[in-house]
C-alpha cells in the first residue's frame, strides 16, 4: 500500500513538473510573437475587438493608395515611378488596442510599383514624379567658390540638402570645399571632369570624361556615384547609354535660371514661381545672382507646400513622410 502511494506520489510529481514546463514554454513563444510580429495571433479578436478589427479593414480599403509604374514620357523622357501604400492591419490593429482611445492609428506600408526606373531602356530624366510633391535644387559646379559659403549657409538655416554635381577639374583645385559641401549633408554627384559637350565626344573621350570624376569623388568623398549632370545640358543618346554603363543616370534640369547670364533675383524667383509644380528640378550655379535669390526662391517653394530633396530623393519611388492618419470609432 505505500509503495503504491509512493508512485502515485512520483507520478504526480513527473506530471505537475512537464505541465511546469509545457506552461514555460507557451509563455515564451507567447512572448516571441508579441515582440517580433507585433501580430494578430497575439491578441484573438472578441467582443468588441471583433468590431475594432472590421472597422479598420474598412477603413483601410479607403486609405489604400496603388503603386505607379515609371514611364517613358515623349517629351519628359524618363519619369520615376512612385510608391503605393496599404495599410498594415496586424500592426495598426496592435496599436489601436494599446492605445485604447477609441481611435485607429493606421500604420502604414509601402507598396512598390511592378516597373521601376531600372526596368526602363536607359533615359535622361528631366522630372520626378507628379505625384510625390517634391522639388530639388541642384547646383552645377565648374568654376568659382566665390558663392558657395553663402549658398551653404542659406540652405543649412532652410534646413534644405541639396544635389552639387562637381565638375572634376574644379574638384582637384577645391577638394576642401568640396568636403564641406559633402559634411553638412548634401548630395556629391558627377558633372564630367572638364566640361566639354558630351554629344561631340567619341565614345572613349565620353567615357573618360565621366569616369575620371567618378573615381575622384569615390577617392575623396566615398561617394558611390548614381547621377550624371551633362556639362552645359549638352547630351545624345550615346551619352545616355554610356553613363549606364557606369550605373549612372543621365539627369537633366525642369527649370533653368539662367543665372550664368546674371539676371536679377527677382527674375529668377519669378520664373520659378511661375513654373512650380511636382518633380521639377531646378537648375543653378554658383553664382551672385542665384545666391541672392535662393533665400526668397526657398521659401516660395516651401509656402507653396513642397518638399525640398536631393536628386536622388526625388527620382526615388519612396514615399514622402506620411501625416499620421487617424480614424475615430
Amino acid at each position: 500500500m505505500h509503495i503504491k502511494r509512493g508512485w502515485i506520489t512520483i507520478s504526480l510529481f513527473f506530471i505537475l513538473f512537464w505541465l511546469l514546463n509545457q506552461s514555460s514554454a507557451l509563455n515564451d513563444y507567447i512572448n516571441s510573437v508579441k515582440e517580433n510580429n507585433n501580430s494578430l495571433s497575439v491578441y484573438q479578436p472578441q467582443g468588441s475587438n471583433d468590431l475594432l478589427l472590421e472597422k479598420i479593414k474598412e477603413a483601410a480599403e479607403k486609405n489604400n493608395i496603388e503603386p505607379i509604374n515609371a514611364r517613358i514620357d515623349r517629351v519628359w523622357k524618363a519619369i520615376p515611378g512612385y510608391n503605393g501604400r496599404e495599410v498594415n492591419i496586424e500592426k495598426t490593429y496592435y496599436l489601436a488596442m494599446k492605445l485604447n482611445n477609441n481611435q485607429i492609428p493606421f500604420v502604414y506600408k509601402e507598396v512598390e510599383p511592378k516597373i521601376q526606373l531600372e526596368d526602363l531602356e536607359p533615359n535622361a530624366i528631366f522630372k520626378g514624379n507628379p505625384n510625390k510633391k517634391m522639388v530639388s535644387i541642384m547646383v552645377n559646379v565648374s568654376w568659382g567658390t566665390d558663392y558657395i559659403p553663402s549658398i551653404l549657409k542659406t540652405l543649412e538655416k532652410e534646413n534644405v540638402h541639396s544635389t552639387f554635381f562637381l565638375d572634376g577639374q574644379w574638384i582637384n583645385k577645391n577638394i576642401e570645399v568640396a568636403k564641406q559641401i559633402a559634411d553638412l549633408g548634401h548630395e556629391l554627384s558627377n558633372h564630367a571632369y572638364s566640361h566639354k559637350n558630351m554629344s561631340e565626344l567619341n565614345r572613349k573621350e565620353a567615357l573618360d570624361e565621366m569616369s575620371k570624376t567618378q573615381v575622384l569623388l569615390k577617392e575623396h568623398f566615398n561617394v558611390d556615384n548614381k547621377l550624371f549632370a551633362p556639362p552645359s545640358g549638352d547630351w545624345d543618346q550615346e551619352t545616355v547609354l554610356l553613363a549606364n554603363e557606369l550605373n549612372m543616370k543621365t539627369i537633366h534640369w525642369t527649370i533653368d535660371t539662367i543665372d550664368w547670364k546674371n539676371p536679377s533675383p527677382d527674375y529668377i524667383i519669378k520664373k520659378i514661381s511661375s513654373r512650380l509644380e511636382p518633380g521639377v528640378l531646378i537648375l543653378m550655379h554658383p553664382t551672385e545672382s542665384s545666391s541672392k535669390a535662393l533665400p526668397e526662391m526657398i521659401s516660395v517653394i516651401k509656402k507653396e507646400g513642397y518638399v525640398i530633396g536631393t536628386v536622388s530623393d526625388l527620382i526615388s519611388s519612396r514615399r514622402m513622410n506620411e501625416v499620421e492618419t487617424h480614424f475615430n470609432f
